[in-house]
């Protein structure tokens, strides 16, 4: 079972906890943790709660994967877990493991750029080539030869089953106009407070501008203009509702509010100034390039938001059957 943080702390209660409870009524043998994507090859730092569970005819105690990566989480991820962490020693004791980190020597974690830094620039938003409707995958964006891969990358081009050899359909943008210069001028790793304080800025020099060269401002419209050009969001609400980029690391959370907008993850490269596309959204969540989305562009943000990141999910999965296979082994040698 795979679930936010916010279910070991859900109106008071450790939901989770609970669960693993009700299993052990009914034979099984419950344990559960947070894992960070990040630290299993996804360039998402991304905590999930996982939960195992065997029969307790197997007579495994289940257990986690280690982790391959290593990575040094922002601050704001420790406020989040304290919450998350909150009723951990208050119910189910024994069924929660710590979190499994790797040490520092590992490789560090995949970082955006690793991620999409290979995909083709999407620049018809600043030729003027971009209008505003539905997003379909029906035009193939073929790889750009001068833009080497990296192995994470090479990696999902040619996953067995899911290769890609030509391009990608889903390399899709939103039309959002009013931003474009915000994004360009945002600093990577900014927050809406930055974006919105970056905005007001272009704002009074395009009112300086507009003055220097003899034009009337009248308080009409320069406040018609200030709202063309500065998002409307108090800065004190969601201040990480918007959120650019770092090259060196990995991304913040998916959530499928991307399906809404893609604030929450614009381009680290300022001369492209735009959100990431549909692609790019579901290389940070580490699907493979040859891996299909039906729809359109908001309901494929959706999924991508939605989903346990594949990588994640491969870690878990071979970590079970390496369980799993020593469970077998152990009985077929007692009963030689």
């Amino acid at each position: 079972m795979e679930n936010v943080p916010d279910i070991m702390n859900y109106g008071g209660h450790n939901v989770v906890a609970e669960i693993a409870e009700a299993l052990s009524d009914m034979g099984y043998i419950a344990r559960y943790t947070l894992l960070n994507a990040s630290r299993f090859g996804v360039p998402q730092m991304r905590d999930r709660v996982i939960l195992l569970a065997f029969h307790e005819s197997l007579g495994i105690t289940p257990s986690f994967p280690a982790p391959t990566r290593h990575v040094d989480l922002p601050p704001g991820y420790s406020g989040t877990r304290a919450v998350a962490f909150k009723n951990i020693d208050m119910l189910c004791a024994g069924t929660f493991i710590e979190e499994p980190v790797g040490p520092p020597s590992l490789p560090y974690a995949v970082t955006a750029e690793e991620a999409i830094g290979d995909l083709p620039p999407i620049t018809l938003h600043l030729e003027g080539k971009l209008k505003r409707g539905a997003r379909r995958f029906d035009v193939v964006t073929r790889y750009d030869s001068t833009r080497l891969p990296s192995s994470f990358a090479a990696d999902l081009r040619n996953w067995s089953n899911f290769e890609s050899t030509e391009g990608i359909s889903d390399h899709v943008i939103r039309y959002l106009p009013r931003d474009t210069f915000i994004f360009r001028e945002m600093p990577n790793g900014a927050e809406y407070p930055a974006a919105h304080a970056t905005a007001v800025r272009l704002f009074e020099e395009a009112v300086a501008d507009l003055k220097a060269a003899g034009h009337p401002v009248s308080q009409e419209s320069r406040d018609a203009l200030f709202r063309k050009m500065v998002p409307p969001y108090p800065v004190t609400n969601f201040p990480n509702r918007w959120w650019k980029l770092r090259r060196d690391q990995p991304s913040r959370t998916l959530l499928a509010h991307i399906g809404k907008d893609t604030y929450s993850h614009i381009h680290y490269d300022s001369d492209q100034a735009r959100t990431i596309s549909v692609r790019e959204a579901a290389r940070l969540q580490s699907f493979p390039d040859g891996f299909v989305f039906r729809g359109t562009m908001n309901p494929a943000f959706r999924q991508i938001g939605n989903a346990v990141p594949p990588l994640l999910a491969f870690a878990l999965a071979k970590h079970i059957k390496a369980m799993l296979s020593e469970a077998v082994s152990a009985r077929d040698l007692v009963a030689a």
